[in-house]
């Protein structure tokens, strides 16, 4: 065999040297002529551009990239494709901020504008094309550093299946699948109370809330009776006092039963609402009677729903009180004077804002009791907002959800690694309220493909949604026109409007195994690859990612996008609080990390992370995963170096170590299979550090030819055999390395070889394993001996003395003469003994 290895093997220039190489060889495309059986396929999860990527991004996607790399050695043909999420709130945001600019659709397109140098203060109003165009510059340039990043990483995947969810093919196929939800009545329209982030101005579906502990303050009201008594309720809102709409109390609550049917009067406002009873209202809960208010919170929207209450809404979606007419249907008062004056003093207010002013109010009337008294209390946000979310009335446009029992056997029938996370998607699905929210009020998006008819009188028919052919998808409504109208009919009498909404981001993304597989687009991927056989995400979005892409493949095919999920966790920080974008405390860009210790160590630390479990940022990890990666050089130059002629393993030492082998390949291969990487890479890591340090201790000087040519031969195939088993149980960890070495004794790459098997070196591998356990603690104890003495490990012993158990002596006098080579040893003399006991006498 012959070896062409380099003087002085480095790690220095493997990334720039093997992505030129892979790219041009195509050594991770995927082969779409194998059969569906012979196929894996992963539904990558598509970063969010909108900010850098982090060593947490690094982390988890090097778990899925370890888990493709062993699919692909196993013989599948891997279906490894990325694409970007770039599409919804976060990435408008960014541009925003970035840009200094806000979209104001009423705007014409300027076909000419460019964004100033420096972000004005304040941000400058941009038309919806101009915004869209900003939003697409922004998300192309963070897509480039992603990619470069990737690459870098050394992630596996066929770059030739790159998709953007704001891209041409990804909108048609979601707009295709909300037309087909629409024509099987999964999809409706509804004006609908819907919980609202007032600085994005946009709906927030249940799945992106989050509850925050904030302070506020309980003010006790009075309410009055016909007879000129009061009613007193407690509320932390004071400002939708004009909201209110009904009192309510437990029906079994003796206090108030007598008041149910009966009327009272708001403070300030003198509006009748009536009393009712609900076993939703809580006796022990400040006065046990609550005022309901469209819409203080979601409680109230069930009441309002379950009651059949009227809607008397005060909150703007700007997050101010909007303007009102009193007199009109909804806002008759006892006193329509005195309404008008106390609303006239928080009309335009936020909520904040309208409620100092409204407990001033109410102490001048008499209708405050006491003093507010203070509280903490959860409050919903959206989980990236900065303020919490109203709710107001708005058309929207919902997903109707599969039966909670279909779900939940699906999650069932889900294969999750580690199976402790499918609590999280089952108690999400067991909390489901309502159906799903995918409208979106904002720009940078999936559009819905829907037009609205104008009648003669200038106005919509919402009931008459025009939809697009599909033939025609994907379209743009704010742009493309409905089929047998023209443009200069746009908002016209006679003439139509389009959809002004896009879809949550979650909508498109729920679809990813759809698009990316070919769905309505490539027949033959997408049988040769759905459903998939991987969804890799984090555990923070079990409740929206996964579960929507569960609930799409049931309500589109009745079955499950996939048949494995595997779960990360997070990076902790040094103070261990979770990495994020949004935070910006990572403690170092992933480049700089890379370019100090390079990438195989980086995804050495990575991949020590377990399925579910977080990991701390660890720089000295790095250090340990760059020693590693040297020594595999270094250990390998040895073996391949020194290399003479090669014949039957014989030698007992030789098929114990092949022995050992075959056991940890076995073991290497069911943590694989059970999605355990890191079990994988910790077993392979330490029979590798036992190899070097033992078993090519002891055969070194066998191998030079020192015992001979046939006990050379014999420890020359064991040194390839094991090299070779090692290069390829490492490759998924650490491919840089592993494919710099493979390179210089083997044709093609170590990524496309065969994933080595437990019985693959055939009767060689018959050893008995305890040979080298009891050979390799002998010279341990030598080498010991010798470094307490402060000799050199070369220097000669007259005599050792070695006490053990028959058996295990009988084993190490197998490999005596290995053993007295490597330890420089005289004379080896044993005894038996209950355990092991080495007497060691050092040359004088």
């Amino acid at each position: 065999m012959t070896a062409k290895v380099p003087d002085k093997p480095t790690l220095d220039g493997l990334e720039d040297k093997w992505i030129e190489r892979w790219e041009a060889e195509g050594t991770y495309a995927f082969d779409r002529s194998k059969a569906r059986s012979d196929v894996y396929s992963i539904d990558t999860p598509p970063p969010t551009v909108s900010g850098r990527l982090h060593i947490g991004h690094v982390c988890s996607y090097t778990h899925t990239d370890t888990v493709a790399r062993y699919q692909r050695m196993r013989g599948k043909a891997v279906f490894y494709p990325m694409g970007w999420d770039d599409n919804g709130l976060n990435v408008e945001r960014r541009a925003q901020l970035h840009y200094g600019v806000y979209c104001d659709p009423s705007l014409p397109y300027d076909p000419d504008f460019r964004p100033p140098e420096k972000p004005p203060k304040p941000p400058i109003p941009v038309s919806r094309p101009n915004f869209v165009e900003l939003c697409a510059q922004l998300t192309v340039q963070l897509e480039e550093e992603y990619r470069q990043l990737w690459t870098t990483v050394a992630l596996s995947v066929d770059w030739s299946y790159l998709y953007r969810t704001i891209g041409p093919d990804v909108t048609r196929v979601s707009q295709l699948a909300f037309l087909k939800l629409l024509r099987r009545d999964e999809a409706y329209r509804v004006d609908a109370p819907t919980l609202w982030d007032v600085d994005f101005r946009s709906a927030i579906a249940q799945a992106e809330l989050e509850d925050r502990e904030i302070a506020g303050a309980y003010h006790r009201l009075r309410f009055h009776k016909p007879d000129g008594g009061d009613v007193q309720i407690e509320t932390t809102r004071p400002e939708l006092v004009p909201a209110c709409v009904a009192l309510v109390a437990h029906p079994d609550d003796e206090r108030y039963q007598p008041l149910f049917g009966t009327e009272v009067t708001t403070p300030l406002f003198g509006v009748r609402v009536p009393v009712l009873a609900h076993e939703l209202a809580d006796p022990e809960k400040g006065s046990g009677i609550a005022m309901i208010c469209t819409f203080g919170d979601t409680t109230d929207v069930v009441w309002w729903r379950e009651l059949g209450l009227p809607v008397r809404a005060v909150m703007g979606h700007d997050g101010r009180l909007r303007h009102v007419e009193w007199g009109d249907a909804e806002w008759q008062s006892v006193d329509l004077g005195a309404a008008r004056r106390a609303y006239g003093e928080l009309v335009g207010k936020t909520s904040a804002q309208a409620q100092k002013r409204i407990v001033e109010l109410l102490q001048e009337s008499g209708d405050l009791v006491g003093e507010p008294r203070p509280i903490t209390h959860p409050v919903k946000f959206w989980e990236n907002g900065t303020r919490p979310l109203e709710i107001v009335t708005n058309r929207q446009w919902f997903i109707r959800y599969p039966p909670k029992d279909v779900l939940l056997r699906r999650g069932e029938e889900l294969r999750w690694h580690p199976d402790f996370m499918k609590v999280r998607y089952q108690n999400w699905v067991e909390g489901l309220t309502g159906d799903w929210n995918i409208t979106r009020q904002r720009f940078f998006g999936v559009p819905f493909p829907i037009w609205y008819p104008v009648d003669d009188n200038g106005d919509v028919d919402w009931n008459a949604p025009l939809a697009a052919e599909e033939e025609r998808l994907p379209v743009d409504p704010s742009t493309d026109v409905p089929t047998g109208y023209q443009e200069e009919q746009r908002g016209k009498p006679g003439g139509f409007i389009g959809d002004p909404d896009v879809m949550d981001t979650w909508a498109s993304s729920s679809m990813s195994p759809e698009f990316v597989s070919g769905w309505e687009r490539d027949p033959d991927l997408f049988a040769r690859t759905f459903p998939m056989d991987l969804r890799p995400q984090a555990h923070e979005i079990i409740r929206t990612w996964l579960f929507y892409t569960v609930v799409r493949a049931e309500l589109e095919f009745g079955s499950l996008p996939f048949s494995d999920v595997a779960i990360s966790g997070f990076v902790r920080d040094p103070d261990r609080k979770k990495l994020s974008k949004s935070a910006g405390n990572s403690p170092d860009d992933p480049f700089n990390v890379i370019t100090t210790h390079g990438a195989d160590p980086v995804r050495y630390w990575a991949a020590q992370a377990r399925p579910g479990r977080d990991i701390e940022f660890d720089p000295n990890q790095f250090k340990v995963g760059r020693r590693l990666a040297i020594k595999v050089l270094n250990a390998s130059k040895f073996v391949l170096s020194r290399l003479g002629d090669e014949g039957e393993v014989t030698a007992p030492v030789d098929r114990a170590m092949l022995a050992r082998l075959g056991a940890l390949v076995a073991e290497a291969t069911a943590a694989f299979e059970d999605y355990d990487y890191a079990r994988a890479l910790e077993r392979t890591e330490a029979f590798f550090w036992s190899f070097c340090d033992d078993y090519l201790e002891l055969v070194k000087g066998r191998a030079y030819g020192t015992q001979g040519d046939s006990g050379a031969a014999s420890a020359n195939r064991a040194l390839t055999m094991a090299l070779s088993a090692l290069l390829r149980l490492f490759a998924p960890f650490l491919p840089y390395v592993t494919e710099e070495v493979w390179s210089w004794w083997q044709d093609g790459s170590v990524h496309r070889a065969s994933w080595p098997s437990a019985d693959e070196h055939g009767p060689a591998a018959s050893g008995d394993p305890l040979v080298l356990e009891v050979a390799a603690a002998a010279l341990a104890e030598v080498r010991k001996a010798k470094t307490e003495a402060k000799q050199s490990l070369r220097a000669e012993v007259s005599r050792v003395l070695v006490r053990d158990t028959p058996e295990r002596l009988a084993a190490l006098l197998s490999a005596a003469d290995d053993l007295k080579e490597a330890g420089h040893i005289a004379e080896l003399l044993t005894e038996a003994a209950p355990e092991l006991v080495v007497q060691v006498e050092l040359a004088v």
